[in-house]
């Protein structure tokens, strides 16, 4: 019998330990491709997938009052996230190579057999992209990401960073237009070298 979230929630706030081994077996590795999406490095996503479970533990008795789990649960991951940005200053590691990313990015690029040629254009994209989300402020990188990266649509990601959806919207307004110019300077100096 298939269990579902707010099921697990209940019998998890009731004191039932596998329900809760059940939700960090669903949601670990949401919460770990989410966290390195915005982190940008291993070590950092498995603190922030620890660190959410061990709060969502903490908060078992605040969760009866939750609407939404899975909105509450990537909250939490996001702030601890964004905590971590300001601990390193807002300066994440680049991610090695594209093997890593969701695979919805991982069929995009690969929906086209590609040239050598191409694989260093895509490759070198990829890393100005990365680049550019990092010189993003952590709310706008976060709100990128969750919305064209992770496909959350504009009222999840309120509810799931607790803002309006305006704010959602003028935050993804903004990310995209910094990084269509960092895009746009970035790609057009490479082309004239």
């Amino acid at each position: 019998m298939a269990k579902t979230i707010p099921d697990l929630v209940e019998r998890f706030t009731d004191g039932d330990a596998s329900a809760f081994a059940e939700l960090v077996a669903r949601f670990r590795k949401k919460i770990y491709y989410l966290a390195f999406q915005i982190l940008g490095n291993h070590l950092d996503a498995d603190e922030v997938v620890q660190e959410t479970f061990v709060r969502i533990y903490r908060k078992r008795e605040e969760l009866s009052n939750v609407d939404n789990f899975t909105a509450f649960l990537i909250r939490i991951a996001t702030n601890y996230a964004i905590d971590l940005l300001r601990k390193h200053k807002g300066h994440g590691q680049l991610m090695d190579d594209t093997s890593s990313l969701p695979g919805k990015i991982q069929i995009e690029l690969s929906r086209r057999v590609p040239t050598p040629g191409d694989q260093f254009e895509d490759k070198v994209l990829m890393m100005e992209i990365r680049r550019a989300l990092e010189t993003l402020p952590p709310r706008q990188k976060i709100t990128a990401i969750l919305h064209d990266v992770e496909g959350y649509s504009k009222a999840e990601i309120a509810k799931i960073l607790d803002c309006p959806e305006a704010t959602i919207r003028s935050n993804l307004h903004i990310a995209r237009t910094k990084l269509k110019k960092i895009l746009k300077k970035r790609l057009a100096k490479r082309i004239r070298e």
